[in-house]
């Protein structure tokens, strides 16, 4: 797929699944710009992949409106336009009901919902007039519960939601999408215990847990991500596109 000179914006860019999907669209022509929390991740994920002049920093908190209107226009400027957006700052908390408190409640949500919201409201515009796309990154735990991830699950769950409700308000100008991924080999899954045993535990917890028995590379759901900002994927708008390994086929 050829995406040469198209204007990326990646929020979450930085690492993990976000990181992935910079390196896929600077490996396929386009320029992007890369948002994470802090300049210092931003420079040392342009750094890692080899910096250039198609590559530009967009250092934000995605969990305020002011910081999605502020990497947005950051990017905007930069490349003078947007063509594509992906929303892919998130993070993710487990904890059983009753250590659930309301900073947790907030941060998860500010992040996860509220930032992908706000991003797509800033960048609306733009897409408009370049006839663009967003994918927004959100979760099988957006599409079935989990014990221990009620508040993750909300929030995914409304990213998915929020996808479709945008998908019909922004058509027929832009498209807007959702990726569900399972269990994806990134340090925000392996940033639980640091004993070896507990660690080797949940890994074989996390294999198992799909029936194709493995967890998903970050590079199969960048690939994805690709794949629905393409002209392959023209009449595709408002879906839900599961990448799990099985999961949300049944247990």
């Amino acid at each position: 797929m050829d995406f040469t000179d198209k204007r990326v914006l990646v929020t979450g860019g930085s690492r993990g699944i976000g990181f992935a999907i910079v390196r896929a669209f600077l490996g396929a022509g386009a320029r992007v710009a890369v948002n994470g929390r802090s300049s210092q991740s931003v420079s040392a994920a342009i750094e890692q992949l080899g910096g250039g002049e198609r590559l530009v920093g967009a250092p934000g908190d995605i969990g305020t409106v002011a910081g999605c209107e502020r990497v947005v226009k950051t990017a905007e400027e930069a490349f003078a336009g947007l063509d594509i957006l992906a929303n892919s700052a998130g993070i993710g908390i487990g904890r059983p009901l009753a250590e659930c408190d309301e900073a947790m409640w907030d941060a998860t949500m500010d992040v996860n919902l509220k930032g992908t919201f706000f991003c797509c409201r800033a960048a609306h515009p733009a897409l408009r007039e370049a006839k663009g796309t967003i994918v927004n990154i959100a979760s099988d735990a957006g599409l079935m519960g989990i014990p221990g991830l009620a508040v993750y699950c909300a929030s995914k769950g409304g990213v998915v939601n929020l996808t479709r409700a945008l998908a019909l308000e922004m058509a027929p100008d832009v498209r807007v999408n959702s990726i569900c991924p399972g269990y994806v080999d990134t340090d925000m899954i392996r940033s639980g215990s640091r004993d070896p045993v507990e660690s080797a535990a949940a890994e074989r917890s996390m294999i198992d847990y799909a029936p194709l028995k493995r967890i998903a590379t970050p590079a199969e759901i960048a690939d994805a991500v690709l794949y629905l900002c393409s002209d392959e994927a023209r009449f595709m708008t408002g879906a839900a596109l599961s990448i799990d390994g099985g999961t949300t086929a049944g247990h």
